[in-house]
């Protein structure tokens, strides 16, 4: 029996990319998956189709974490289209990179939108509507553990400041054995790694696929790098 059968995922950013590793990674270990998308509307329900040839329910539900009804409102129509809801794997996430002096009010006030202000309002609504040992898996960025350049420090403080969230998520809602863990991808270049590559979407998703499970019941607060040494 996969680790995953009989349980529910939210997989928001889950059209491509990342978001749609994940999603596949979580039906394949068992999982129905509801996934969220913006602008890809046919990527979206490309996705779901593959999960459902794997006998999985899965369904695609347009918002937009920018908007603070649609980061909550994507959490509670999962919940009640899946039924219940056992993981939220918060994956959605924009990069504005260029010089500091060139970022626009508009610049910050997007990226602070959708890579922290909707993280914190789905996690609020997952936690009113995860079961008993639930799960919610952020994915951050190595950048927030090291920075290789100029450019980067709007997105960098976006993705820093989920490592704050996710202890006191961690704390939180430990009580209800619900866990939280950060993600950190990465590279950046391949020549600051150990491995001297780049990952894979495939390599983070399994990782999010084990957080989700039943294995990683004790794994709670804490950050994990799936980044080749980048941050090493």
């Amino acid at each position: 029996m996969s680790s995953l059968t009989g349980r529910t995922a939210l997989v928001t950013g889950g059209s491509r990319g990342m978001g749609a590793a994940i999603a596949l990674r979580l039906a394949r270990e068992g999982a129905d998956v509801a996934l969220t998308y913006v602008h890809s509307e046919t990527a979206a329900h490309e996705v779901v189709t593959e999960i459902e040839a794997m006998g999985r329910r899965g369904f695609a539900i347009r918002a937009d974490a920018a908007d603070p009804g649609d980061a909550a409102g994507a959490v509670e129509r999962a919940a009640d289209d899946l039924g219940h809801l056992d993981v939220l794997v918060n994956n959605a996430g924009i990069g504005v990179l260029g010089p500091l002096a060139d970022l626009s009010l508009a610049d910050v006030d997007r990226v602070l939108a959708v890579n922290v202000r909707g993280v914190i309002l789905a996690s609020q609504a997952a936690a009113g509507r995860l079961r008993d040992g639930g799960r919610i898996i952020t994915i951050g960025s190595c950048i927030a553990q090291r920075v290789p350049g100029p450019g980067a420090t709007l997105y960098a403080t976006s993705k820093a400041a989920l490592i704050g969230l996710n202890k006191a998520l961690a704390r939180e809602l430990g009580g209800r054995r619900i866990t939280a863990n950060l993600v950190q991808p990465g590279p950046v270049d391949t020549d600051m790694t150990a491995l001297g590559r780049f990952g894979s979407a495939d390599e983070v998703a399994s990782l999010v696929g084990y957080l989700a499970g039943d294995e990683a019941a004790y794994i709670t607060g804490t950050e994990l790098s799936v980044d080749g040494g980048h941050a090493a």
